[in-house]
């Protein structure tokens, strides 16, 4: 081949790169734009005041394109799917009890982005903020308020894989005294002291008395539900096969997603139920993979998200194992419901 025939192959490949990539550069710009413009049958979104307290109130991130998207908006309970008003505070992980919130945040830098925990308040004004090791998973707040958990991915992305570390963080909201991580506790594995390297937990959920929490603990390819105490700083194995869970309103009964065998490696997920007292697994009646910490709308029904149009849709089921699922939201996530 001749100087002259390489020079051409050359610029021509040269040309089909920079046209690839003004393709990739213009379509990212359209489809940004499309992100901030309302889309029609979408929910209706409207700037407002939004707050953590009063009764009978639903407040999500809001996944639905236009100027409100990933902000925490509030709707009636009664009215999932209505009207929503948005306050204006950004959220990628969000929940809220008795007045307090915990929003994780990312902060855009010029080369990459970190990531925060937000503490609010009843206004959703910050009250306090920590540092956030990785990208936000999950995110809970104690049913009192007075404390607030948060996991990250610290290497990885995926739950369904093995190349992933997470950190646990519980803090004290009155005191800001901050645990960053709860691989720091006592573990105690059937019935005996455990140490091991690979240990890694996530998905924490509180019980009502400001000391009780339970959480996930992997370590050796299993993962386990774990019964936390925060005073002695020691987490106590419960069962076997256990992710993401969620303490119901009475504390007798968790909501967690289950490995099933035979289902896709991306997609291994089905929903449970623990009675505590019996230990009896109740599986619910949603036949897809639900890769998310599921939260109690009462002592009956449990919410999650599913994949959807704008990124995510919000569901119930209940949670004896009878009925169908249902949507009862578009282009929402991580739910917080004030009783």
């Amino acid at each position: 081949m001749s100087v002259r025939n390489r020079v051409l192959i050359l610029a021509a490949a040269v040309a089909v790169l920079a046209a690839v990539g003004l393709a990739a550069v213009l379509h990212a710009s359209a489809r940004a734009d499309r992100r901030d413009h309302p889309q029609a049958g979408g929910p209706r979104v409207t700037e407002g005041a939004v707050t953590l307290t009063g009764s009978g109130r639903l407040v999500f991130r809001n996944m639905a394109w236009g100027p409100h998207r990933d902000e925490l908006t509030g709707v009636p309970a009664g009215d999932p799917a209505g009207p929503r008003t948005a306050s204006g505070v950004k959220c990628l992980r969000f929940h809220a009890a008795s007045g307090t919130g915990v929003c994780l945040q990312a902060v855009h830098g010029p080369v990459s982005d970190t990531y925060r925990a937000l503490i609010l308040d009843a206004r959703l004004r910050t009250v306090d903020h920590y540092d956030v090791p990785g990208i936000p998973s999950r995110a809970r707040v104690s049913p009192t308020g007075h404390l607030a958990a948060w996991t990250a991915f610290v290497g990885g992305d995926s739950y369904a894989g093995t190349d992933f570390s997470t950190r646990a963080a519980v803090v004290d909201v009155r005191t800001g005294q901050l645990i960053p991580s709860l691989e720091t506790f006592r573990i105690v594995r059937d019935g005996h002291p455990y140490r091991a390297a690979d240990v890694n937990f996530w998905g924490v959920t509180f019980a009502a008395d400001d000391r009780t929490f339970y959480a996930t603990l992997a370590t050796e390819g299993h993962t386990y539900l774990v019964r936390g105490d925060l005073p002695t700083r020691t987490v106590t194995t419960v069962h076997e096969n256990v992710e993401c869970p969620s303490l119901s309103p009475d504390g007798t009964r968790i909501a967690y997603k289950k490995r099933v065998e035979g289902l896709p490696r991306d997609a291994p997920w089905r929903l449970y139920v623990l009675d505590l007292r019996t230990m009896r697994e109740t599986p619910l009646a949603e036949p897809r993979s639900v890769d998310d910490q599921a939260v109690w709308r009462d002592a009956r029904t449990v919410v999650y998200a599913l994949p959807g149009d704008y990124g995510a849709d919000l569901y119930e089921v209940p949670a004896d194992g009878t009925g169908t699922p249902h949507r009862i939201s578009p282009a929402a996530v991580s739910p917080a419901y004030l009783p």
